[in-house]
C-alpha cells in the first residue's frame, strides 16, 4: 500500500491526541482510505515533556523548517496554535506546494484572505475541520453535504466552556463567578478564560462558518462580539420562569442578501434542541434552503475530539494525493459579487429587558412610553415583587425591534430618575 508522510507541528494536548490515534488506528485508517499515513517527523519546543504516547526520538526535533523542508513529508499539520509563528510556518508550507491541515481557527479567521489566498495560488489546500466544534464534522457538511444548498442560517453553540458555566448557573443556581471557578478546577476554563468568555473564541469559529457559507472574507473588525461576563443567575432565572434558556450563540444569517454575523448571549425557547444542549458539549443548527433544518451535536474540544477532525482532514487529503480529485475547488471560492454584511444597528430581534423600576404608580407607563416613542411594542411583562416606593425589578419582552431603535431606547429608560440600576438587555433567538 502506498504511504504519505506526515509532518506534525506542534506536539501538545491535542498533537499528542493526533500521535495516540494515528498508533492505534493507523492501519484501520489505511484499509479504509487506500493509502497510508505515516508520521515521519514531529517539531515542538519542549521535547522532553511526557505526553503519555511513545515515539521514536528520531523523530523529534525542534526545527520546525526542517519539517515542512523534508522531501519524504507530504502533508503538514500544524497544532501549534496562535497567530504569529504558526501563521509562517503554514504560509512556509504553502509556497513549498505542500498541503496543510490545522486546527487553528483564530488564524485563519484572522489571516483567512491571506492564507487561503496562497493556497489557491500554489494549487494546494488548507484543511480545518478541527478548527471549528471540534470533532462535529460541520466544516465537511458545509463543503459537501450541504452543497445543494443557500444557507439560510446558521446557529451555533461553539464555546464548551461558556456553555458549561451557564448550565452550571441553569442548573445549580450559582453565580457566574463560582460557575467559571468550578470550570477552571474541572480543566474546560483556562486560567485567562478571556478569550473563551468574552466570546472571541464563538466568534472566531462564526467568521470561518460564514466564509464558508457564504464565499466571502468575514472581517473579525465587522463582527458584533459579545460575552457572558455581564451574565447574571437572576436574568437565568427569570427567563427560564419565561420559558427560554441562555445560551452564548453565534448568530449567522441571510436576510434579503445581507449577511448578519454576530455573537452575544441570546434566550431561545426552552422546547427547541438547542436549549437542552449543555455542559461543555457544543451544538450547531444549519438552515438550508432545500434539506430545511439540520443539527449537528457532539464535543466541541478536548484532546480525542480534536484530534479525531484532524486525522479525518489527514485521510482526506492522503487520499486526495494518492488517487487526485481533478478540478476540485479549494477551502473558500470567493464570490465575485459584493455581498453585504449587515451593520449590527440594523438588524432586528426581539428583547428581553430587564430594569430596576421605583415601585409606585405611572413610572412603568413611563417606560412604556420611551419604549413606543423608539417604536418599540411590548409583547409581555412580569414583576413578581412589590415593594411600595422601592426599587423592584421589571421585565419586559418586546416584539421584533431594530438594535439602533433599542439601543436609544435603553439609554433613555436608563436617564430615567426612576430608575435605580443599568438596564440588562438580552436578544431572543426564536429559531423556527
Amino acid at each position: 500500500m502506498k504511504e504519505l508522510g506526515i509532518g506534525l507541528l506542534g506536539f501538545g494536548t491535542v498533537g499528542a491526541g493526533v500521535v495516540e490515534e494515528l498508533q492505534k488506528n493507523g492501519e484501520m485508517i489505511a484499509n479504509r482510505i487506500g493509502v497510508k499515513p505515516v508520521l515521519r517527523k514531529i517539531a515542538d519546543v519542549d521535547l522532553d515533556r511526557d505526553r503519555g504516547v511513545n515515539v521514536d526520538r528520531s523523530m523529534l526535533t525542534r526545527d520546525a523548517e526542517s519539517v515542512i523542508n523534508d522531501p519524504s513529508i507530504s502533508v503538514v499539520v500544524e497544532l501549534i496554535g496562535g497567530t504569529g509563528i504558526a501563521r509562517k510556518l503554514i504560509l512556509q508550507a504553502l509556497k513549498a506546494g505542500k498541503p496543510v491541515v490545522t486546527a487553528n481557527k483564530a488564524l485563519l479567521a484572522e489571516h483567512g484572505a491571506e492564507i487561503f489566498g496562497q493556497a489557491a495560488e500554489r494549487k494546494v489546500d488548507v484543511w480545518f475541520e478541527a478548527s471549528v466544534a471540534g470533532g462535529i464534522p460541520i466544516i465537511r457538511s458545509l463543503r459537501e453535504g450541504l452543497v445543494a444548498n443557500r444557507i439560510n442560517g446558521i446557529y451555533g453553540i461553539l464555546n464548551g466552556t461558556c456553555n458549561y458555566i451557564l448550565s452550571s448557573m441553569d442548573k445549580e443556581q450559582v453565580t457566574f463567578e463560582h460557575a467559571l471557578k468550578d470550570a477552571q478546577v474541572a480543566g474546560y476554563a483556562e486560567a485567562d478564560p478571556a478569550l473563551d468568555i468574552d466570546g472571541i473564541d464563538t466568534a472566531h469559529k462564526a467568521v470561518l462558518l460564514a466564509s464558508l457559507a457564504y464565499g466571502f472574507h468575514v472581517p473579525m473588525s465587522d463582527v458584533y462580539v459579545e460575552g457572558i461576563r455581564g451574565i447574571s443567575r437572576t436574568d437565568i432565572e427569570y427567563a427560564r420562569g419565561m420559558g427560554y434558556k441562555l445560551k452564548l450563540l453565534a448568530v449567522i444569517k441571510n436576510e434579503s442578501g445581507e449577511i448578519e454575523v454576530r455573537v452575544h448571549p441570546t434566550l431561545i425557547p426552552v422546547e427547541h434542541m438547542l436549549s437542552s444542549v449543555s455542559g461543555v458539549y457544543n451544538a450547531i443548527q444549519v438552515e438550508g434552503d432545500v434539506v430545511g433544518q439540520t443539527l449537528y451535536y457532539g464535543r466541541g474540544a478536548g484532546r480525542y475530539p480534536t484530534a479525531s477532525a484532524v486525522i479525518s482532514d489527514i485521510a482526506d487529503v492522503c487520499r486526495e494525493l494518492a488517487f487526485g480529485d481533478i478540478k476540485r475547488r479549494y477551502s473558500f471560492s470567493w464570490q465575485k459579487e459584493e455581498v453585504k454584511l449587515k451593520n449590527m444597528g440594523q438588524i432586528e430581534s426581539r428583547y428581553y429587558l430587564r430594569a430596576s423600576l421605583l415601585d409606585k404608580p405611572g413610572v412603568f407607563g413611563q417606560l412604556a412610553t420611551v419604549l413606543g416613542q423608539h417604536q418599540i411594542s411590548i409583547a409581555s411583562v412580569l414583576q413578581k415583587e412589590r415593594h411600595a416606593g422601592k426599587q423592584v425589578p421589571v421585565i419586559v419582552v418586546t416584539d421584533r425591534a431594530k438594535e439602533s431603535d433599542f439601543d436609544a431606547a435603553i439609554a433613555d429608560i436608563d436617564a430615567m430618575s426612576a430608575v435605580g440600576a443599568k438596564s440588562v438587555r438580552i436578544r431572543i433567538e426564536d429559531l423556527g
